[in-house]
């Protein structure tokens, strides 16, 4: 156990007082602590293994980038209907691979601000789903 110094209390009055800035009384500071640990509770999601990856470099590279096929499944549950199969293949393959693929598309591209624009919003609805399973 640590020794309780005069430094060791500023630093933990410095980290009181910032967290006292988000949670400024005790019931925000308890509903956080308890909503932090109910989202620890929660049903753990699924873990990939992967083995004998020696010499299959790309194969578990593009692995861990598709996250096991999660990427393409959030797309087709968000874009359904609304985007055709080619265009959200070509989505899953700029969030997998984004440096070769903007590539690609700069080259072939004629408007490249409104593919811009388009592909942004996109990419902004996928981070929105994705990130609002938890409040953090």
């Amino acid at each position: 156990m640590g020794t309780i110094t005069q430094e060791s209390i500023v630093d933990d009055l410095r980290y009181l007082q910032l967290l006292s800035r988000t949670f400024p009384t005790i019931a925000d500071a308890s509903t956080e602590i308890i909503n932090l640990e109910a989202i620890l509770n929660l049903p753990k999601g699924t873990e990939h293994f992967l083995t004998d990856i020696h010499g299959e470099y790309e194969a578990f590279q593009h692995v861990l980038k598709n996250a096991s096929g999660a990427v393409k499944r959030k797309v087709n549950e968000i874009f359904g209907h609304t985007l055709r199969e080619a265009e959200k293949k070509e989505l899953c393959t700029l969030i997998y691979y984004p440096e070769e693929k903007l590539q690609l598309i700069k080259e072939r591209e004629t408007d490249l601000d409104d593919w811009y624009q388009i592909t942004l919003n996109q990419l902004v609805k996928v981070c929105q789903n994705v990130s609002s399973k938890y409040t953090r």
